[in-house]
């Protein structure tokens, strides 16, 4: 007969089970440290494509500026090094854990974030075909937010609670429009490495 000690590991594992089979828990800290990273270095690349006078933008929010294309090219640089970064770390920590990286948990997530994202980047692409360019910054930050909180019921809580930090963030960033790049610096900089450190420490060593 099983002892008391016996059926809770037996229950624990249960749960464990179902837990991998409705979310998906390969996401990786470091993947958070390192999108943090990249944005951070974006952050400051566009401040000296900007000269450091984003008040100028705002103040003539009908032109577009001169280097538009080379910040577009910039945004979607660090976009793909941090979706590439995210991929290849959950793909490796899958396979670490004899689980399949796309399933049906993975696909869950991935398109409750999608929805609110291609919303968000249509959005923005309006905003920035009309020159309103002080609300791009608060923008993204509004529509990633939103995915964090739509996809973080597929996968680690914690992701809740980035989406909410991220939207207050957009949200400020609209209200004071001339530090829209600071806002930005923080929530996909600085927010996304204190996430990263904090899952880290917390689900990984």
């Amino acid at each position: 007969m099983k002892t008391e000690q016996e059926y809770i590991r037996d229950l624990t594992e249960i749960r464990s089970m179902m837990e991998r089979s409705t979310k998906f828990l390969s996401l990786t800290g470091w993947s958070g440290i390192m999108a943090g990273i990249y944005a951070l270095i974006g952050a400051y690349i566009a401040f000296k494509l900007l000269h450091f006078n984003s008040q100028e933008i705002i103040l003539n929010t009908k032109q577009l500026p001169e280097n538009g294309p080379e910040l577009v090219i910039l945004a979607l640089t660090v976009l793909f090094l941090a979706v590439g970064t995210a991929v290849f770390l959950s793909f490796r920590k899958s396979r670490q854990r004899g689980e399949q990286l796309w399933n049906a948990a993975a696909r869950r997530m991935v398109i409750n974030m999608a929805i609110p994202l291609f919303a968000g980047g249509v959005f923005i692409l309006i905003l920035f075909s009309k020159g309103i360019l002080n609300l791009i910054a608060p923008s993204m930050l509004i529509f990633y937010g939103l995915a964090l909180l739509n996809a973080g019921k597929f996968t680690f809580g914690e992701m809740r609670d980035l989406g909410i930090i991220q939207i207050i963030l957009g949200l400020a960033a609209a209200y004071f429009t001339m530090y829209g790049l600071v806002f930005w610096a923080v929530g996909f900089g600085v927010m996304h490495i204190g996430y990263g450190i904090y899952m880290h420490v917390r689900y990984e060593k």
